[in-house]
């Protein structure tokens, strides 16, 4: 069912040839700022990988991923649905050294995803992991990173309006960061989503730090897979996105479990079966390097810097009626 609303008075200020155009220079000026804001080195990545694995991301937990079989191999595969774990094997089997990452093209199927502005079956994000030292896994160093990818995002978005000056974003590079904790106890009477809103609306640029453990409501901020970010060194970067009116999740990231975050949140999460598969049991033998990453969003990039009010004008996917409807209602064009 589409949740999809655009908003009264909404005219794309760019063509679908303009966006079509816009969207390859923005990608193009993002990566190279991204790699060399965090020495990233760009790699191939799966688009799909065996589940014995353990390396497909199970996202919050209910989402299916898309699963196949291979009769040449007598086994299966699945479509990933982020490449949270897969990175980190990457940088270990590749001889990354510290201080050095990778980043790639992620295209992933998300069936079970909810239809609206900013959410689509195809999820397309660059994905990016770097090796880190012990003395760098905390919040001082998850926070320097976090503003060295709001230069990276602003520094695109200026690029791109050198070409088209009638797109009217304006992105503040200064953060505000919070905890999740910190953002419950500002706003007690609000849902996750809508104080997510309302901090962003006045600060415009805001990380959330410390997302997957429950707070003292009773219930986490949001979701977190208990294998891939350390539930107390992670967060969501959001910015606020003037068509819609309301926040924008850009980025999901963090500093990685190490065994004994790996150990303490399998527990928490009842997944303790977990332990015996691939990626699992190579974390927890200290086989893998310590190391931060995130996935950023292509799609929803291009929404906000092209000032766009439905993830379907940048992207090509899926849609229902109700979604066709009410674009083609408002003379808003998906590819």
């Amino acid at each position: 069912m589409s949740r999809c609303v655009i908003p009264r008075g909404y005219k794309p200020i760019l063509t679908t040839y303009q966006t079509q155009s816009a969207i390859g220079r923005l990608k193009r000026s993002f990566e190279d700022a991204l790699s060399m804001a965090l020495n990233l080195h760009r790699v191939s990545a799966p688009l799909f990988v065996e589940p014995w694995t353990g390396l497909n991301d199970d996202l919050s937990g209910v989402e299916r991923p898309v699963e196949f079989d291979v009769p040449e191999t007598g086994g299966a595969a699945q479509i990933v649905q982020s490449l949270a774990k897969w990175k980190r094997v990457a940088l270990h089997k590749y001889g990354f050294p510290v201080g050095v990452g990778l980043y790639t093209d992620m295209n992933a199927i998300r069936r079970d995803e909810v239809l609206d502005n900013t959410h689509s079956i195809y999820a397309d994000q660059w994905d990016w992991e770097v090796v880190v030292t012990l003395g760098q896994r905390n919040e001082g160093y998850l926070q320097k990173t976090v503003q060295r990818i709001v230069e990276a995002i602003c520094a695109a978005s200026e690029r791109v309006q050198w070409s088209y000056p009638e797109l009217p974003v304006s992105l503040s590079r200064d953060v505000f960061f919070i905890t999740a904790q910190a953002l419950e106890d500002m706003y007690p009477s609000l849902p996750p989503k809508e104080r997510e809103d309302a901090v962003t609306k006045e600060h415009k640029t805001v990380f959330i730090s410390q997302i997957g453990r429950p707070l003292r409501s009773g219930l986490p901020h949001d979701s977190r897979a208990p294998d891939y970010d350390d539930w107390t060194l992670n967060g969501d970067l959001l910015f606020w996105h003037e068509p819609l009116s309301r926040a924008m999740e850009l980025s999901s990231m963090g500093i990685r479990v190490d065994a004994a975050a790996l150990d303490t949140q399998l527990a928490m999460a009842g997944c303790d079966h977990r332990r015996e598969l691939y990626y699992h049991k190579m974390l927890l033998n200290g086989e893998l390097p310590l190391t931060m990453g995130g996935g950023i969003g292509q799609s929803r990039l291009c929404m906000l810097l092209l000032a766009k009010a439905h993830i379907g004008e940048v992207q090509v996917s899926v849609w229902d009626d109700a979604t066709l409807g009410a674009c083609k209602s408002a003379g808003v064009t998906l590819l």
